[in-house]
């Protein structure tokens, strides 16, 4: 039987997406489904932390009216046949980030055109327009799109917020008994959130393997 083959695409900021993509991937592997990686690279990248609240506002500005982020050309492994192709990455001001946009405007069609694509999305808590745009985007580029795998941050309101500017800010509280720890323990996915990503790479595996 031929190997089932998936591509994953991906763009990460913070490290979350990719902390998740980690475990994604273990479960489509432990089911010997073979992976190739491509991970988008910024010509021109924000930095990170931010340096100063303008710099963090005028970002979340840009990203809010969807500003492309020129990225290197992408390599020649993803040109083939995929039984799924996953484009994963952050939300950014309720949108696919600007690497990501750039992708699909410049290589979207000739990588996606004819493939299964899942969105992958990291998220601190709104993705629905995030994937309706991925979904727009990809479709008008000949793909077929499936539901999405999103993983938003665990932590309630208002403190998901105050802790996201504090980690681009590069001012996150590090004392384990401070006040602000006691509501925020940590930023990004957590351990619950690593183990599912394992389990949905099981599933799709599964699905493949069994030819849906």
């Amino acid at each position: 039987m031929t190997k089932k083959r998936v591509l994953i695409i991906y763009y990460s900021f913070t490290q979350q997406t990719k902390l998740q993509l980690k475990q994604f991937i273990a479960g489509l592997e432990s089911c010997e489904i073979e992976v190739t990686l491509e991970r988008i690279e910024p010509i021109h990248p924000y930095e990170f932390p931010f340096r100063t609240n303008y710099r963090l506002a005028l970002a979340m500005i840009e990203t809010f009216f969807q500003r492309r982020m020129e990225i290197q050309p992408v390599s020649a492994q993803c040109i083939g046949n995929w039984d799924r192709v996953i484009l994963a990455g952050p939300t950014w001001s309720y949108h696919p980030s600007g690497p990501v946009l750039d992708f699909l405007d410049r290589f979207g069609r000739e990588i996606c055109a004819d493939k299964i694509v899942i969105p992958f999305i990291s998220c601190r808590s709104y993705w629905r327009w995030h994937y309706r745009t991925l979904q727009a985007r990809l479709q008008k580029n000949g793909a077929s799109v499936e539901e999405p795998i999103v993983f938003t941050h665990p932590i309630r309101e208002p403190w998901r917020i105050i802790g996201l500017v504090l980690q681009l800010r590069g001012k996150m509280i590090r004392r384990d008994k401070s006040w602000f720890r006691k509501h925020y323990p940590g930023y990004g996915h957590n351990k619950e959130q690593g183990l599912e990503a394992m389990r949905k790479g099981k599933e799709i595996a599964e699905k493949l393997l069994s030819g849906i």
